[in-house]
């Protein structure tokens, strides 16, 4: 399958399954992409802080983008998580990525404390969309939720790039209320978190790329989709009836999301350490969120995602 050419997209950092020695287990991540492959959701993640990013080595990730590409068959695509200071570094594993399978990758902002002499963030992305053999979607995702890593000035010149394909915005809602109207209009504009899909919407996002995707993408998608329609009293009642779970995602860790995957009858299995999973009662609490949401039936099965 090509990139989507309509909105809404939505994408989800990509669960990495482990067995209990703590070594990645492929043929578990292929079951679970197979599995998404028919739900709502348009693409996987993989390299991603919720897909446990600094918690495995470039062997396993590229492993793991080969594993997905092969998985989802042409039915979705692959997205290759880049982390990199540099940006020769980030071209380098834009290639490694794109030889692997995937079909664009997510670069993230610099931190904005990049030294005294160092160049304009403008160079940096002018060199990884210049020689990133696939398109780039760039993620402003401070170390902190309400930090700024980026200036109006430099997304407005940065998106203007050949090769840009998506803006992340991020958590500080407030200040990326002010940025999106700098967001080249050939870039697409995505939120990234749960509780802001309506929100993002209101202020132009057209897509998302978010932990919540892996629960409930259908639900993403509609509640970006409605925003579009202007049927913003529908995106309210979507959006308030989700907030509780994706409140408890942001609160517990990444152990959130492979408890939620596996009461789903996904194979999320627990996160490699220090990080540990979910408690008995953190478990029942995030199972009645899902009900709450409409993700899972009152008797704790999956509900239909359509």
């Amino acid at each position: 399958m090509a990139i989507p050419t309509t909105d809404p997209i939505i994408v989800a950092p990509t669960n990495m399954p482990f067995r209990a020695d703590e070594s990645l287990d492929l043929d578990a991540l292929a079951r679970n992409v197979d599995k998404f492959s028919s739900t709502a959701l348009s693409g996987f993640v993989v390299g991603s802080y919720g897909g446990e990013e600094f918690h495995m080595g470039e062997p396993e990730k590229v492993s793991a983008i080969r594993t997905v590409t092969e998985a989802h068959a042409g039915r979705r695509f692959v997205i290759g998580g880049i982390d990199a200071l540099s940006p020769t570094e980030a071209v380098r594993l834009a290639n490694l990525y794109a030889e692997a399978g995937a079909d664009m990758v997510r670069v993230r902002v610099p931190p904005a404390n990049r030294g005294v002499n160092s160049a304009p963030i403008q160079d940096y992305f002018e060199q990884v969309t210049r020689d990133s053999p696939v398109p780039v979607v760039i993620i402003h995702q401070p170390k902190t939720a309400m930090g700024i890593d980026m200036t109006k000035e430099e997304l407005r010149d940065i998106t203007a790039f050949d090769n840009v394909f998506a803006y992340i915005m991020s958590l500080n809602y407030r200040y990326e209320c002010r940025l999106a109207q700098f967001v080249n209009e050939k870039v697409k504009l995505w939120t990234c978190n749960g509780t802001l899909l309506m929100p993002g919407g209101m202020i132009g996002a057209v897509g998302a790329c978010l932990l919540f995707g892996n629960w409930g993408p259908h639900i993403a998608r509609d509640i970006i989709q409605a925003c579009l329609d202007g049927r913003y009293a529908e995106a309210r009642e979507m959006q308030e009836r989700i907030n509780n779970v994706d409140s408890i995602g942001m609160s517990w860790g990444v152990g959130v999301q492979k408890t939620g995957l596996n009461l789903m009858g996904y194979e999320g299995t627990v996160p490699r350490k220090p990080n540990l999973p979910l408690n008995e009662s953190q478990t029942a609490a995030m199972k009645e969120a899902l009900i709450e949401a409409g993700i899972m039936n009152a008797d704790g099965t999956p509900a239909p995602q359509i």
